[in-house]
């Protein structure tokens, strides 16, 4: 029997990386598409390149898990934000997602299973300099709901990850070590440590299970405590 298949977007470094080799040790295979790395080579801010890409991952059949992790930050002030980098973030952090599942739908639903995961951001409730990011994954966390009420009579789940300070090339790009508000942030984790991708890796798991088809439109904030306080219950 083959293994099952999941997909997995911006898979090749940091979040993605960790997801990807969680996957294997889970028994399933995962199909990358990224810019970089070994597997399916793509610019998923670009719509026709996604196109191919997803062309190129279902060429060996359907596939019924998702991963939606590519992402991108684009740090500025609100009156700084261009227009350009407003729309590069809601393209390949809304966009790209929808694509994806749309692409893979057809099979989910034959299947009459299926498992989404988006992964948003804590940012999603509200971060300095982040205008277009913050819009983009809570734009994410609206459609996860929208797809769980949706897709549900399918057998499919769609649930969202919102990771807090996790150590990455990203996460070092976009609050770089020693700055007064990355120390900030380090300060105010209720667990006091930065978490890892593995953290990440290890909600998605649960959430990709079989057996976990009783939890659909959630959020799972991975993020140390920190949204205690902030986000409703």
């Amino acid at each position: 029997m083959s293994q099952e298949r999941v997909l997995i977007t911006g898979g090749a470094s940091g979040i993605g990386a960790a997801i990807a080799a969680r996957c294997r040790q889970d028994g399933y295979q995962p199909v990358i598409i990224d810019r970089i790395g070994d597997g399916i080579q793509a610019d998923l801010s670009d719509s026709k390149e996604t196109a191919h890409a997803l062309e190129q991952a279902l060429e060996d059949g359907p596939i019924t898990r998702l991963v939606n992790n590519v992402g991108i930050v684009v740090p500025a002030h609100a009156e700084n934000q261009t227009l350009d980098e407003l729309q590069l973030a809601w393209s390949l952090n809304v966009r790209c997602a929808v694509q994806c599942m749309q692409a893979l739908l057809p099979g989910m639903k034959a299947a009459e299973f299926g498992r989404i995961v988006n992964m948003s951001s804590r940012a999603a409730l509200g971060k300095e300099l982040r205008s277009a990011y913050s819009a983009s994954k809570a734009g994410l966390l609206g459609m996860t709901r929208v797809w769980a009420l949706e897709l549900g009579l399918h057998g499919i789940t769609a649930n969202a990850i919102g990771p807090g300070p996790i150590r990455t090339e990203l996460f070092d790009k976009a609050n770089p070590p020693g700055d007064p508000r990355t120390e900030r942030i380090i300060k105010s984790v209720p667990v006091k440590r930065v978490g890892t991708p593995d953290d990440i890796a290890q909600a998605a798991s649960f959430l990709m299970d079989e057996r976990s088809g009783f939890t659909t439109g959630q959020v799972l904030y991975v993020c140390g405590g920190m949204t205690v306080g902030v986000a409703s219950v």
